[in-house]
């Protein structure tokens, strides 16, 4: 995929129509976004395609410096290649979420695998869309418009902004969702976005049994291609890093017919 870039993506561009949609003039503030792409032409290309938009692009080819850039400042979105050299993707997605200045912003993962298993894993680490290569540019601006007009992924299921989430001390597992840690003892336990959004959930309001449906909506929100087992899933893997004995759990508790509590405390 070859590209002759015709203007420069990073220069302010006055008012532009691109179809029907007018495109908002140089002086209103852009949306900036990071663009973690280490094949030069494809990279070139969404450059060059978001700059007529008027957004503001900032490239990158490989995943430690876009680690850089997203815990030097803030982006509205990053648009982030699975495959890269050294971090891959999956492993750059969990960080940013994880200690950046960008744990809210939407990622929109670019991946030339088509197996389901390898976009679950993508958006099971934080990523809110993916796109497969070869992909066609009108749908990516419109992927970008979507997640742009949704705005920041809650920090929490419960809808609490990064400010008003309380962190949570339950039995022997502390929660801090400002920071996204989770200790359990005196160690931290990595969570995926998913994990940690049920785990929220599910501490924030001990004795109270949640269904299947009604944690799937707070979880996966929108997303249609995932089940009530899904849920079932996440709890196994839930339990297996917060339960001193996932056989015999003490935090999270199956109420048979049900669905899912906390314990009560």
């Amino acid at each position: 995929m070859s590209v002759e870039p015709t203007a420069d993506p990073l220069t302010p561009l006055g008012p532009r129509y691109h179809g029907t949609e007018p495109v908002e003039a140089a002086n209103t503030p852009r949306p900036a976004v990071l663009i973690v792409e280490d094949e030069p032409n494809i990279r070139e290309l969404v450059c060059l395609h978001l700059g007529l938009e008027n957004y503001e692009c900032v490239p990158c080819g490989d995943g430690e410096s876009a680690l850089k850039l997203a815990r030097s400042r803030r982006f509205d979105l990053v648009i982030l290649d699975v495959m890269l050299p050294g971090l891959d993707g999956v492993t750059v997605c969990r960080a940013i979420r994880r200690e950046s200045e960008n744990p809210d912003v939407p990622v929109l993962m670019l991946t030339a695998r088509r197996e389901e298993s390898d976009k679950v894993v993508g958006l099971e680490s934080g990523a809110d869309d993916y796109l497969t290569k070869p992909f066609g540019v009108r749908e990516l601006v419109a992927r970008v418009r979507a997640l742009l007009r949704r705005g920041p992924r809650p920090l929490v299921s419960s809808g609490t902004t990064k400010e008003a989430a309380k962190a949570i001390t339950y039995k022997h597992v502390e929660m801090d969702p400002a920071r996204r840690r989770v200790r359990v003892g005196n160690t931290d336990v990595e969570l995926t976005t998913n994990e940690f959004q049920l785990l929220y959930v599910l501490l924030a309001s001990p004795g109270i049994v949640f269904s299947r449906e009604a944690l799937l909506s707070r979880v996966w929100k929108d997303d249609t291609f995932v089940t009530v087992r899904s849920v079932d899933t996440l709890i196994k893997r839930l339990r297996k890093k917060i339960e001193r004995s996932p056989a015999d759990p003490e935090i999270i508790l199956t109420v048979w017919g049900a669905g899912y509590k906390a314990e009560d405390v």
